[in-house]
């Protein structure tokens, strides 16, 4: 009879030394699905103005102050409800903590222009360098 005895790491009672990245896959695949569905949300925050209408637009800045007006009157800075006439305060805390100091004016389209150039003039005094209105495609006919 030949050598019976069996060698460490061979026969039944052997420990296998491999790992499954069976789990690992799935965790990662579950927190892509979780950054993907929440990165959509992040960047439709805010009320939900009726923006006016334009053919040419252009890419607005991604780290610029976003100020929303509804055609009731209310404000936002950056998705926060500021009071109309504390503005300028809230402005200049948002500017400084922002990247580009640019202001982008979400307005609905049934908002009165005085408050549109209140807003923006106000934004100039609190120290913003640049101005973007936010307009939507046209439907087509």
């Amino acid at each position: 009879m030949a050598n019976s005895i069996p060698h460490e790491g061979e026969g039944e009672g052997a420990i296998v030394a491999e790992i499954n990245i069976t789990p690992l896959t799935d965790v990662f695949l579950v927190l892509l699905i979780i950054f993907m569905v929440t990165s959509s949300v992040i960047a439709n925050t805010g009320k939900n103005v009726n923006l006016p209408e334009a053919v040419e637009s252009s890419q607005t800045p991604k780290q610029a102050v976003n100020v929303t007006l509804d055609e009731l009157g209310g404000v936002q800075i950056n998705g926060k409800d500021v009071p109309y006439d504390q503005l300028l305060p809230y402005l200049k805390a948002a500017l400084a903590d922002a990247e580009q100091k640019t202001v982008i004016l979400r307005g609905d389209k049934m908002v009165v222009l005085e408050k549109a150039v209140h807003v923006l003039d106000t934004a100039q005094i609190a120290g913003a360098e640049g101005f973007s209105l936010a307009t939507k495609k046209p439907a087509r006919k």
